[in-house]
């Protein structure tokens, strides 16, 4: 919320009325009668409006413009905002303080996978697919979690399914994370290509001993003082 102040009509009508009252009264035949209306009625807006105080209000910030990524981008990260409001609220109804804690990786894991269409576009079709059966998978299984959580009573049926839940969450956590592993394969072969060009670039200038990065640099950087030089 932001404060805005709201200045009153009124010292404006109390001007008005002042020079109504200036013309009914006293004679405006001159340009002087009108100058001393003028002055009398502009001396009284001004008293007016520093007695009559601005009407404070609140109002809300404006909303910033939302930012897009593609529609497809977009598409994930509204999915995954989704699933994740849909995920704490069945958290916040379920005791179990192990299952709480699996629910708050699988989100974490999940919005961190739908992260990476906004700085990969090749990897949006595997995080839709990824999405489309996991997610709702997912929430089904949690839903099942709360429904017999809230029966109070734990036979050997109730029992028994909630322990089998566990361990498919506890499945799934791992999944999550093998999917976000393979997101980044592409980063990881990146790096390891530029690691290889810098090992043959040392190799070739027979700097691969401990200081051969650093001596690398210092070679670099007195060649590009060299080139400045007129």
């Amino acid at each position: 919320m932001r404060q805005v102040k709201r200045r009153s009509a009124l010292p404006v009508y109390i001007a008005a009325a002042t020079f109504a009252v200036w013309a009914l009264v006293l004679p405006l035949y001159t340009l002087w009668h009108f100058f001393a209306a003028a002055l009398a009625t502009a001396a009284v807006w001004l008293a007016a409006d520093k007695l009559i105080k601005p009407k404070i209000e609140y109002v809300p910030e404006p909303e910033p413009e939302p930012v897009s990524y593609g529609p497809e981008a977009d598409a994930i990260l509204a999915e995954a905002d989704t699933a994740k409001n849909e995920m704490e609220k069945l958290s916040a109804s379920i005791p179990d303080r192990d299952i709480r804690d699996k629910i708050a990786r699988l989100i974490d894991l999940s919005g961190r996978i739908a992260q990476d269409a906004v700085q990969d576009k090749a990897d949006i079709p595997q995080i839709q697919k990824f999405q489309s059966y996991f997610l709702p998978s997912t929430i089904e299984l949690l839903t099942a979690y709360q429904r017999m959580s809230a029966q109070g009573v734990d036979g050997k049926n109730i029992t028994g399914a909630k322990e089998r839940i566990a361990q498919m969450l506890q499945t799934e956590t791992d999944a999550f994370q093998k999917q976000l592993d393979a997101l980044y394969q592409n980063d990881a072969m990146d790096v390891d290509a530029d690691i290889r060009v810098m090992e043959n670039l040392l190799a070739r200038e027979g700097l691969t001993g401990g200081d051969g990065l650093e001596e690398l640099l210092r070679k670099a950087r007195a060649e590009g003082a060299d080139e400045k030089k007129p």
